[in-house]
């Protein structure tokens, strides 16, 4: 259920982006060498299941869909009015994300993706959902007051831009479709991919400008 705003109350709320690994992960950290241990976990099998959703499927995978909406107008529409099979046209989709809706990002409108409820995620389009999106500060703040919380993740927004908050359910899920860099028209379809992060998908980052580090 998407939410509009154009006004919202700013408040500060740092997000976690450093390294330094938090006690949950030492915790996650310690029960895997428990369970190594023991032989009840195949080191083998696990560091499989990882490579897989972090090199083949995750936001490689969304990156892709973006990259081909921004080269194909027909891609782009089918995209927009039902993104399921759009997506199953290049491959892209598997469990938890059977149903999506895509929503694009335009000069006067940006979208943001947030799960009140619980964190529903399309994790085969996506990969791995990061910690700050199934924070409860950030599932409240982001229908409460989105534009502070943009403004917080380094997206700033002009007062006449449209936020539309969408809200994902175990039914549906949701990605935004970012606005295509300017500078790109020379780039192929691999190379815009590069572009696209997983923030850009969520809405609470945009696509890296050409020659940017990523």
């Amino acid at each position: 259920m998407p939410h509009d705003h154009h006004d919202e109350h700013h408040d500060d709320h740092p997000h976690p982006h450093g390294s330094e690994l938090s006690p949950m992960d030492l915790r996650v950290r310690a029960l895997e060498s428990v369970l190594v241990e023991k032989g009840y976990v195949d080191p083998a099998a696990l560091d499989a299941l990882i490579e897989t959703y972090e090199t083949k499927v995750g936001p490689h995978n969304g990156a892709r869909v973006v990259a081909r909406a921004w080269v194909d107008p027909g891609f782009r529409e089918r995209l927009l009015a039902d993104a399921t099979p759009a997506m199953r046209e290049i491959g892209v989709g598997g469990r938890g994300g059977e149903h999506m809706v895509v929503a694009a990002n335009t000069p006067d409108e940006h979208n943001l993706v947030v799960c009140t409820l619980c964190s529903c995620y399309p994790w085969p389009v996506l990969g791995l959902p990061p910690v700050w999106y199934k924070s409860p500060p950030y599932r409240a703040r982001a229908v409460i007051e989105p534009r502070a919380v943009l403004a917080e993740f380094g997206v700033a927004l002009p007062e006449a831009t449209r936020i539309r908050v969408w809200d994902s359910t175990a039914e549906l899920r949701y990605m935004v479709l970012p606005m295509r860099p300017a500078g790109t028209e020379g780039l192929d379809e691999a190379a815009l991919a590069a572009l696209v992060t997983r923030d850009s998908m969520i809405g609470t980052g945009l696509p890296r400008a050409p020659g940017a580090s990523s």
